[in-house]
């Protein structure tokens, strides 16, 4: 019985083993076809290809846009993550501005309470004239600038001529259309200066260097690196608080200062009028009564 259902099996139903081989050849043979159709008329297989980008063009088209969807929405919560951080980083520096603004508003009470108490004048807003850097010594022996700014436009020698940095120097000597400024890192500086952090001191003595030294300091000052060093107004050159620069090296050989203006990247200056010539009169008095002698 078992026999009779067998044949009868293989009868109504051929090995498909067979077809699946009759199959595989054929489509060898197809894939054979082709490639010596190809040979044998470029044009046409191109057109073929062409027919079959075509067809197959809008099927790939609506298959990538829920990728292209996925990737958007993948890229739009980055974007909110980042969003989210930004935003949190933000409150937390406008915490802080808003902490700085009321002790700031706190000091600016303070001072007019305490210029109150000490009937305090505030001077004359110092005048100015803008110059522009027209040549530069660049001598080992020598730092000076020339500027397009002399008596002419109001230039006089001692004026302090800085930038938005810091000091650069003063008016050395004055043309009727240039004048030479002599910069904080020239041998023949000298500028009375004092350690922002401790109030302590010093000379910022030039040497023809790019780092000035602080020299006549009081034994014991404590000065360390990267201290603000600013002009102490002493002597009557310059005002005080016009910043310098910052302590550079402090140890046994001495304080050096890297001054805040860089003397190769000076394009334009600014020649400040602030009334004081304390020294230059002085100095102008000793050498009349030079003369008179």
């Amino acid at each position: 019985m078992k026999n009779r259902q067998h044949l009868g099996h293989h009868i109504t139903h051929p090995d498909k083993g067979l077809a699946n081989r009759f199959g595989y050849l054929g489509l060898v043979l197809a894939a054979f076809a082709l490639m010596l159709l190809g040979k044998a008329d470029v044009v046409v297989m191109e057109r073929v290809r062409a027919s079959i980008s075509d067809a197959v063009a809008p099927v790939l088209e609506v298959l990538s846009r829920p990728v292209a969807t996925f990737d958007r929405i993948v890229d739009e919560m980055n974007a909110i993550s980042s969003l989210r951080e930004e935003n949190a980083r933000l409150r937390l520096e406008n915490q802080h501005l808003i902490e700085w603004q009321a002790a700031s508003r706190k000091l600016a009470s303070e001072n007019k309470q305490l210029k109150g108490l000490l009937n305090f004048a505030p001077g004359a807003e110092p005048g100015f004239i803008s110059g522009r850097v027209i040549a530069d010594s660049g001598g080992a022996f020598v730092h000076s600038l020339l500027i397009t700014a002399g008596k002419r436009d109001g230039v006089s020698k001692g004026q302090a001529v800085i930038t938005g940095d810091g000091l650069v120097g003063r008016v050395h000597g004055v043309g009727s259309r240039s004048g030479r400024v002599l910069l904080i890192t020239d041998l023949n500086s000298r500028i009375p200066v004092v350690v922002e952090a401790t109030r302590a001191r010093a000379i910022l003595a030039g040497d023809n260097s790019d780092r000035p030294r602080l020299i006549h300091m009081p034994p014991g000052a404590s000065v360390s690196p990267g201290d603000r060093i600013v002009t102490s107004g002493h002597g009557g050159a310059f005002p005080p608080g016009i910043p310098v620069g910052v302590v550079g090296h402090a140890g046994d050989g001495g304080v050096t200062v890297k001054p805040y203006v860089q003397r190769d990247r000076l394009e334009y200056v600014r020649v400040v009028d602030y009334g004081l010539q304390g020294i230059l009169d002085s100095t102008s008095a000793a050498e009349g009564a030079g003369v008179a002698k």
